[in-house]
């Protein structure tokens, strides 16, 4: 049953407000019959803030990342299946550390707190990914402490006053901070299969015809964007020019968005076994345990 304080007759929709949203954001802007019967619900923290809205219902539906939202089925964290796929470059993760810290490189983080926004979230996962890289796994002095610090800012604050050694958040996003002198950056990241997902339970083939229809106006192929959509991002999240372009360069989106692929699902599962997520990953049922194929198609892609 539904709080009374979340009722509401539009569907809540909720994202991470960086630039990977920007077709989201230009579809509710400009159909405004959508935006009739949809609300954007931004969730700075990130893929754990927007699963524990989920569980609530306070949110109906969210754009976040692969791996934490396929480690929350599998936990059992929330009644929620994936019904599409919403960007298919994987993101360029950084670690990040304070303005004067001792760590130079990822070597020196071993048996070292790391923060992250939620339990759960990318930055978790992530984290976990690359201690599982690093063999950090293998031993109890090596293993990896997690300090959750709930926000962006609280983390980056965290790595700067010592009661974190680094986190991981996606690389454009935090290079602001990093050009101002707040942080450093160790290095940059890309772990494979990391594609923000669109997840909900109820039919939503609408919601996502109309979003296919923003994404090829704003563009599906890596780097080919219009002037118009560079200066967007631009405005709407603060960054520079050449930063904006420089990540166009790497990022693609679906040209459509209802479809996932079987390959990136089985990759994401075997990966966050290995990395110690989730337990017995293969028992786990692919498809039928995390796709609703009532609006999902699983492509063999």
């Amino acid at each position: 049953m539904m709080a009374a304080s979340t009722t509401t007759n539009k569907l809540r929709v909720g994202y991470v407000p960086e630039h990977f949203s920007a077709p989201l954001l230009q579809l509710i802007e400009n159909d405004k019959e959508l935006a009739e019967w949809i609300e954007l619900v931004p969730n700075p923290s990130g893929t754990g803030q927007m699963i524990t809205a989920l569980k609530d219902r306070s949110i109906h539906l969210a754009v976040a990342l692969t791996e934490s939202l396929i480690a929350g089925i599998i936990l059992g964290k929330g009644d929620y299946k994936l019904i599409g796929t919403y960007v298919t470059s994987p993101l360029n993760w950084a670690v990040i550390t304070g303005a004067n810290t001792k760590y130079k490189s990822i070597t020196d983080l071993k048996g070292q707190k790391m923060g992250i926004s939620r339990p759960g979230s990318g930055s978790q996962v992530m984290a976990s990914v690359m201690a599982l890289q690093q063999g950090w796994t293998n031993s109890t002095d090596s293993a990896t402490e997690f300090v959750v610090k709930d926000s962006f800012k609280n983390l980056r604050d965290s790595v700067n006053d010592g009661s974190t050694a680094a986190f991981m958040w996606e690389w454009f996003t935090t290079k602001p901070y990093q050009d101002s002198g707040e942080v450093k950056f160790i290095v940059a990241a890309s772990p494979e299969s990391v594609a923000p997902e669109l997840l909900a339970p109820p039919k939503l083939k609408i919601f996502l015809d109309k979003l296919d229809e923003s994404i090829n106006k704003f563009g599906t192929e890596l780097g080919i964007r219009s002037v118009e959509n560079v200066k967007y991002i631009q405005e709407k999240f603060d960054q520079r020019e050449e930063d904006v372009k420089e990540w166009m360069k790497g990022v693609s989106y679906p040209k459509k968005t209802h479809e996932i692929s079987q390959k990136t699902l089985e990759e994401t599962v075997k990966d966050l076994g290995l990395a110690g997520v989730i337990p017995d990953s293969n028992k786990v049922m692919i498809p039928d345990q995390l796709v609703n194929t009532e609006v999902a198609k699983v492509t063999n892609a």
